[in-house]
């Protein structure tokens, strides 16, 4: 899976890149200026006395280690894809190796505090849930109570042939008995960087032994959805019921490249709800944007969300 360094994306935009369309402004550096700026002021209006769905990506993470694939300082990465995992026993087994250890740091990782603003703007019913294309679970671990994991989660592997799930934790204690050692030796070579999927970079895979399912020998995978792979049907539908039941969406830390998030944006824009974006850099949204803010999503939803859950005014039913 892709490899990435722990960064946090700064507001950069390099020639060539397409300007926000008209009213979206960048964010100035001092946060002291967030409330007043007018491009804050139009976000927090327009998404003020709505019941709010939220789309969540990568970039909502940076700020907990964890880095973006395509955000303004990302590094260049080349994800494995689904027929890469499936079809080529050492694709396999370079991604165990690393997944090995990349999965207990992501295990690890904490919630920032734009996961915590969504979640107490959940708790004062201002957003009615979250749909995130991270794996992290740092939603859930926030304490956000509807979370649509998109692409699945980085704690659970399923068998490819029988349907068999069990937790990573388990699988890892199973690893570690047929790899003794090999986390110590890995990590004694210096720090780990770790991608948004719990992928890590380690040097030798080679000797690394992975399993088969237990059950019926069959293929096991990640709980995830791979490049190239299609999202359940049933976890979309999932989706697209949370955005009709939501007065707006707000798009945090995603820049919308995929369409398995992208969609959701195109069905809120046709059934004509506000669409508020917040997002370090360009994303395939901005032309649909009621609303975009460039800036980072810690510093913007915890403002964000004192202003919504400190108005006093009813969210419409």
């Amino acid at each position: 899976m892709p490899i990435g360094s722990a960064c946090r994306c700064t507001n950069t935009r390099t020639r060539g890149e397409t300007p926000p369309r008209p009213g979206a402004r960048r964010i100035p550096s001092d946060t002291l200026g967030l409330v007043t700026d007018p491009a804050f002021r139009k976000l927090a209006a327009t998404l003020t006395n709505r019941r709010i769905a939220v789309l969540t990506g990568a970039g909502i993470s940076t700020d907990s280690g964890i880095p973006d694939y395509r955000g303004p300082d990302s590094p260049p990465s080349n994800p494995m894809t689904i027929r890469q995992f499936t079809g080529d026993q050492a694709f396999r087994q370079r991604y165990w190796a690393r997944n090995h250890l990349g999965w207990r740091h992501m295990a690890d990782t904490r919630p920032n505090a734009g996961h915590r603003a969504l979640a107490r703007m959940e708790r004062a019913g201002v957003v009615i849930g979250v749909i995130t294309q991270n794996v992290d679970l740092l939603h859930t671990k926030a304490g956000s109570a509807t979370v649509i994991d998109l692409h699945g989660n980085y704690a659970r592997v399923i068998c490819l042939s029988c349907g068999l799930t069990m937790s990573r934790a388990a699988l890892a204690d199973r690893l570690e008995a047929l790899n003794p050692g090999f986390i110590e030796r890995a990590e004694a070579v210096g720090g780990l960087a770790v991608a948004p999927d719990a992928d890590a970079v380690v040097a030798d895979t080679a000797s690394f032994r992975y399993l088969d399912c237990p059950s019926c020998n069959g293929m096991l995978k990640p709980d995830i959805v791979y490049f190239g792979e299609s999202v359940p049907k049933n976890t979309v539908t999932q989706a697209y019921s949370l955005v009709d039941e939501a007065d707006a969406l707000l798009v945090a830390g995603s820049s919308l490249t995929v369409f398995s998030g992208y969609r959701f944006v195109r069905h809120a824009a046709a059934r004509g709800i506000p669409i508020a974006i917040v997002n370090r850099g360009p994303t395939r949204g901005d032309h649909l944007a009621t609303v975009k803010v460039d800036g980072g999503c810690s510093e913007l939803l915890t403002l964000l969300a004192g202003e919504l859950c400190d108005t006093g005014q009813p969210v419409r039913p």
